[in-house]
């Protein structure tokens, strides 16, 4: 169990350390920017899939490998290549209404929080919920394939609590926090807007295994 704790903090320390180094910092920033849909898949894969392990670790008292690991991982990257999109689309499709006087903002900084504050709210209620229901279904799906059993996606989808989903996934981390934490991600210069939503992402695997295994 020791050994398990060491080890997760170990890595986490070591991608701190990683981002809070100027010249290491450059490299993490300048890639992606060039490569974004890259780096997306990398950053996702294994930061989601750090907050994975973590989750199992705080319902079951112990570490435990997880089921699936690389699928698993395959699926977090393939979610940050689209978050990677979504953050681009709407964030262009803010400003864009902005500019039309679709949405009021005011002047100065009070702009920049209305316009930050907008991205946040619309993104979170229109392609988180698909986004995390998403995640729900190729996770329980890849947990039966992997304890041998045999299962289609149209009976997982049967057999989610999608009431249990939407009470808690739905109707408390998103307004209670992933909406605050995303104004706050749009507030940032670009080159903290990287390192904070990295950041985020072990929080998003964290709260979607958590309620994925609350029970």
């Amino acid at each position: 169990m020791k050994k398990g704790t060491i080890l997760w903090i170990s890595v986490i320390a070591a991608i701190g350390v990683f981002l809070a180094l100027p010249a290491t910092r450059e490299i993490f920033t300048a890639a992606t920017n060039k490569h974004p849909y890259i780096m997306g898949f990398i950053k996702f894969a294994i930061l989601a899939t750090m907050g994975e392990f973590l989750a199992a670790r705080l319902i079951f008292k112990r570490w435990v490998m997880i089921k699936g690991l690389l699928p698993k991982m395959v699926i977090w990257g393939v979610l940050g290549v689209l978050i990677v999109l979504m953050f681009s689309l709407y964030t262009s499709g803010v400003n864009g209404a902005v500019e039309k006087g679709l949405l009021f903002t005011g002047q100065g900084y009070l702009a920049k929080i209305l316009i930050a504050l907008y991205i946040s709210i619309i993104m979170n209620l229109t392609f988180a919920p698909a986004f995390m229901a998403s995640h729900r279904i190729t996770d329980v799906y890849i947990d039966k394939i992997y304890s041998g059993e045999k299962s289609t996606l149209s009976k997982v989808i049967s057999e989610i609590d999608w009431g249990g989903f939407l009470k808690f996934v739905v109707g408390k981390t998103i307004p209670l926090f992933w909406i605050p934490a995303h104004t706050i991600t749009f507030l940032l210069p670009d080159e903290f807007k990287v390192i904070f939503a990295a950041s985020l992402s072990i929080i998003l695997g964290l709260i979607l295994s958590f309620a994925r295994h609350r029970k």
